[in-house]
């Protein structure tokens, strides 16, 4: 199993998909105790990505060798173009700052906690916001420590993948009973408790297609691989 930048391409794919069949979920969460508009915003924002992937293939040459970091930076190109709201700079931030330390054609444990901690800090300093604020942040935390731990421990890149994706799940579903203290939803106080953060599902969704890109390869029927 390598973790090339076709990897990167399904992963990305994958997201899309895991973003439309939940955009439904995304966007009431966000209605709960935000605009309302997550699913929707990062749904556009995807299927965005896809054309744009699609373009790229058809461009290319077989001959060109991309990198997890360039489509990675196409993904953070373009979700800042056509995403509104706080979703497109603060994913987008993610996808640019990973692209930076994975500019290389395959990745390795250690580089695949280079990128989520890299995601991470994206995401922290645009949104200026820490761990137990009820956002997007707990959800990346959770899966930075769990691929540290995973990667210490000898772990392969799936090891380290499927740690980070369950860990943020789990941060996911903890912020429910947190009260918000950073973003539109800490408008609500005491209220948004008993709510689960939609950029922490989201942020899980995300890495939950990261670890399914891995663990299916491309097949000739779906250049994405199983769904």
């Amino acid at each position: 199993m390598a973790l090339d930048a076709d990897w990167a391409e399904r992963w990305v794919r994958r997201t899309a998909d895991a973003i439309a069949d939940a955009k439904g979920e995304l966007t009431e969460l966000d209605r709960q105790i935000g605009d309302g508009d997550h699913g929707e915003n990062l749904d556009r924002g995807f299927k965005a990505v896809v054309v744009r992937l699609d373009d790229v293939a058809a461009e290319s040459s077989a001959a060109d060798e991309r990198t997890v970091g360039d489509v990675l930076k196409l993904v953070a190109t373009t979700l800042m173009s056509t995403v509104g709201g706080a979703s497109g700079p603060l994913y987008g931030t993610a996808y640019l700052r990973a692209a930076k330390v994975s500019g290389r054609p395959q990745i390795d444990p250690p580089a695949v906690v280079a990128v989520l901690e890299a995601a991470l800090e994206g995401v922290s300093s645009r949104g200026k916001a820490t761990v137990g604020e009820k956002t997007m942040v707990d959800a990346w935390h959770a899966a930075v420590e769990a691929a540290e731990a995973a990667a210490g421990d000898g772990g392969s890149e799936l090891d380290v993948l499927r740690a980070a994706a369950e860990a943020a799940d789990r941060a996911a579903t903890a912020t429910i009973p947190l009260i918000a203290t950073k973003g539109r939803a800490s408008y609500l106080g005491e209220r948004s408790a008993g709510h689960e953060d939609p950029g922490a599902r989201s942020t899980a969704l995300v890495l939950g297609a990261a670890m399914a890109a891995a663990l299916s390869g491309p097949t000739p029927a779906d250049p994405r691989g199983a769904a």
